[in-house]
């Protein structure tokens, strides 16, 4: 018989802090700008862990005449998701919140939809995302928006030079997307 203890939920004991709260922070932000800022911040990270899972199905998946050069470019852009997500992550708590984790809590607060599951022609693949940056970019100027207006640069600063990278592996991927060699598979 195995062990479930890691499946039961946690006592109040062990209970930090709930998830939806925002406690007091250190950063000398209002309880109310620290709640929006939060709120915003955990929809980029729910986007970062979808684009991130999406990118790496892709970068497993890719064949073609560029097999080499696209799945080492989505490895790539995928490990830069991956700093993104630790660092919002990281970001959230310092503002007195608690990161959105697990699927479902991603799936309410994430800008997009996950992908199926299915695999898609290269073309497709690179399409998706695409809009999956562009979506995010869209977000992210929005936030840095948000993060200006509550005076806090060190979210602002965050979010802009993330959104530099979101740009640039789009640009990549406009690239990518203009070669006709990737085809649509009929």
């Amino acid at each position: 018989m195995t062990s479930r203890s890691h499946l039961r939920k946690p006592d109040a004991e062990h209970l930090r802090q709930e998830w939806g709260t925002v406690s007091g922070n250190e950063l000398r932000l209002t309880r109310a700008a620290a709640e929006e800022l939060v709120a915003a911040l955990n929809a980029d990270l729910s986007g970062f862990y979808l684009l991130f899972n999406q990118v790496r199905k892709h970068a497993w998946t890719v064949e073609g005449a560029e097999f080499g050069d696209v799945a080492a470019f989505l490895e790539a852009a995928a490990d830069h998701l991956a700093e993104m997500t630790d660092d919002v992550a990281i970001r959230v708590h310092a503002l007195g919140g608690v990161p959105v984790c697990g699927p479902m809590g991603i799936r309410q607060h994430a800008p997009m939809t996950i992908e199926t599951p299915h695999r898609f022609d290269v073309r497709s693949s690179l399409e998706r995302d695409l809009d999956g940056y562009a979506t995010l970019a869209v977000q992210l100027r929005n936030h840095v928006e948000l993060a200006e207006q509550a005076r806090d640069k060190a979210t602002s600063d965050l979010l802009r030079g993330h959104l530099k990278t979101l740009e640039e592996d789009a640009h990549t991927l406009q690239r990518y997307l203009a070669d006709d060699s990737l085809v649509r598979r009929e």
